[in-house]
């Protein structure tokens, strides 16, 4: 059996506001092991980044409140002092964030923070640490690494300074390798490159992937398992293929519902999940779902549903509705006879 890396336990991450208490991360629980990719999809707002860098203690202020566990390797990281977790912070587990173009320094060269980053946590010499850079950077795809090693963000394509981001997170060697929104404004040949280059190297590294995104398609191939996130909580956790093809929960049917499909007649728009998400200040009763769901009763209203095991092993959601009433209206709004 694989090394059990990460268990996070009712993980609840609340910001103190001058509007009031900000719900960010609201009961969140997951297990990641060696060698497994971890899709966390939902939409902007959802809790997902911030679930991901509260795993790297980055969420960590005098106006911030957390609840539950954050257990790495059996320690727990939310109980961890700053110089602990700069230990851990990308030694054992490092992040490739958002936007590379915001993330890198713009005045110092790719290669020289690169460096930066071994020599923190190896206490490399220069010489040293410039070959270990120049090989990651080879490693990642970079063409001409030896010379591109002393270009600057802005002398990089948006594809490259990804590359350039995966290759500082990789400089340690981490355990846990955390991609947040990694294909973000790249062309999908770009990004089906890179999905692709972070599986290689979670192989190559014997590591673990927790991959962000809004895409359910760019986890599709790479994930092992998927959990879905909506205001706050994990709405459903799943398989790969179960969630493709057994989705429970009426949220994850919008989402996999505005994927193009090639397997169905061309139709005139993506259908789309109606409303918006919900304020994490004053969340709605019941089902956070509710006020977007076409299939909300009285029930969803009064009461939080509970997390309900399917029949496939590992298979989590929550929605009130019964198996039977899901199975029927699940085919309806994924053949496009409702919109969700």
């Amino acid at each position: 059996m694989a090394e059990r890396l990460i268990e996070v336990k009712g993980l609840k991450v609340q910001f103190a506001t001058e509007d009031g208490i900000v719900r960010a991360v609201d009961g969140v629980d997951f297990e990641l092991s060696r060698g497994q990719v971890l899709g966390i999809v939902g939409e902007s707002g959802s809790g997902k980044s911030v679930t991901a860098m509260t795993l790297l203690g980055l969420t960590r202020d005098r106006n911030t409140r957390f609840e539950g566990e954050v257990l790495y390797k059996g320690r727990n990281v939310l109980g961890m002092n700053e110089g602990e977790l700069q230990e851990v912070r990308g030694n054992e587990m490092s992040m490739i964030f958002q936007d590379p173009m915001t993330s890198l320094n713009p005045v110092y060269s790719v290669g020289a923070q690169i460096c930066e980053a071994i020599q923190i946590h190896e206490r490399a010499d220069k010489s040293t640490a410039r070959r270990r850079a120049v090989d990651l950077l080879k490693q990642v795809g970079i063409p001409n690494a030896d010379s591109r090693v002393d270009n600057y963000p802005h002398e990089f394509s948006g594809g490259m300074r990804q590359r350039a981001m995966i290759a500082m997170a990789l400089a340690c060697n981490p355990d846990v390798l955390i991609a947040d929104e990694p294909t973000t404004a790249l062309d999908v040949t770009i990004q089906a490159q890179i999905i692709e280059l972070i599986d290689r190297l979670k192989d190559e590294f014997n590591s673990a992937v927790i991959l962000i995104t809004h895409d359910l398609g760019v986890v599709a191939e790479i994930a092992d398992e998927i959990i879905v996130m909506y205001a706050g909580r994990v709405v459903e956790r799943a398989q790969t293929r179960d969630l493709f093809y057994d989705p429970q929960m009426p949220y994850t049917w919008g989402l996999l519902g505005s994927i193009p499909r090639l397997d169905r007649p061309k139709q005139e728009r993506l259908h789309s999940i109606k409303g918006t998400p919900p304020s994490l200040i004053r969340s709605p009763t019941g089902c956070k779902f509710r006020p977007r769901c076409p299939h909300a009763f009285d029930k969803c209203m009064e009461e939080p549903p509970l997390e309900n095991r399917v029949e496939t092993p590992g298979h989590l959601d929550r929605c009130w509705l019964s198996v039977a009433e899901k199975r029927q209206l699940r085919e309806r709004t994924l053949s496009g006879e409702e919109a969700a």
